[in-house]
């Protein structure tokens, strides 16, 4: 299938601007990462720990009904999530003067008093301590650094050392998109979160693993050839391959996002989003680099 025909766009030649935008961008996510380091941004109880309860109610209410309930008994900072199916909340409670295990008895004390006849019943509830957010937040930026060297070594023999370079820049900035995108929306930064960005860093890598093999057997075929004629020859040669995959997945995780469920809205909100950026770091981030570091290498040999 070959949504695209051939195609001759000068994707190199634009490789100043692309890189100018794609910084601005990493710059972004850097400036999230430090806020969401601070606690600065919205970390879910994953990382800051907490209690979350679901309710299931007998009939309908509104979660402004609910949210003022809690905020009389100093549980105004509650998340409220709607859960569509079935009448139910998803009530998020971090921190609190209130020794966790209490929680689910105050939030169940509180609406039967101030919410009487709403007839609901605890369908679930979940506690994470302080110090167990923080091992997780410790593991989760282990996580992405280890498979960013991973994918370093991985690339660095399949390949060669600046391809290696290209596809780590590539997929750091991946993640750093994908961390500026959810921290201006004021996503929560949760584990179904980070699951997601490492998700993306394995797509990034497969993206971008294809433009690469194109351009090592042109390579190959055109040995005295300009390096940057190459591989602009090679991303259009992938262009239509790249498309139908991006667009294969994107549809894929749109339906999650919208039929998913409340529970993976989120996860798959971050997916839909990686998708687009991926398809744009294989093309606009990893290729221009490895044409940079091969211009330079020719310098140096020169």
């Amino acid at each position: 299938m070959e949504l695209i025909g051939k195609t001759n766009i000068d994707f190199i030649g634009k490789k100043r601007i692309s890189l100018v935008i794609s910084s601005v961008v990493a710059l972004i996510g850097i400036i999230g990462m430090i806020q969401i380091a601070r606690g600065a941004a919205n970390m879910g109880i994953d990382f800051t720990g907490g209690t979350s309860v679901e309710l299931k109610f007998a009939q309908p209410v509104g979660l402004e009904q609910v949210r003022n309930a809690l905020a009389m008994h100093n549980l105004r900072d509650a998340n409220l999530q709607e859960v569509k199916d079935g009448n139910k909340i998803l009530i998020k409670v971090g921190k609190t003067s209130i020794a966790t295990g209490q929680v689910v008895d105050i939030v169940e004390e509180v609406l039967r008093k101030e919410i009487p006849g709403a007839g609901f019943v605890v369908e679930g509830s979940a506690e994470i301590g302080p110090s167990i957010g923080d091992k997780l937040g410790k593991d989760t930026l282990m996580a992405i650094a280890l498979s960013l060297i991973g994918i370093t070594i991985y690339i660095a023999i399949r390949f060669d050392f600046k391809f290696g370079i290209g596809s780590t820049i590539s997929v750091l900035y991946d993640v750093l998109a994908l961390f500026a995108v959810l921290f201006l929306l004021n996503k929560e930064i949760n584990l179904l979160f980070i699951t997601a960005a490492l998700t993306i860093a394995g797509y990034s890598m497969t993206d971008t693993v294809v433009v690469f093999d194109r351009i090592r057997e042109n390579i190959h075929k055109d040995m005295k050839g300009a390096i940057t004629a190459i591989i602009n020859r090679s991303v259009n040669e992938v262009l239509s391959r790249t498309v139908v995959t991006s667009l294969t997945a994107f549809m894929a995780a749109l339906s999650l996002f919208f039929f998913g469920g409340e529970v993976i809205h989120d996860f798959a909100f971050a997916i839909v989003a990686g998708i687009i950026i991926c398809t744009n770091s294989s093309i606009f981030v990893a290729s221009p680099i490895v044409a940079i570091l091969g211009e330079r290498a020719v310098r140096v040999k020169a």
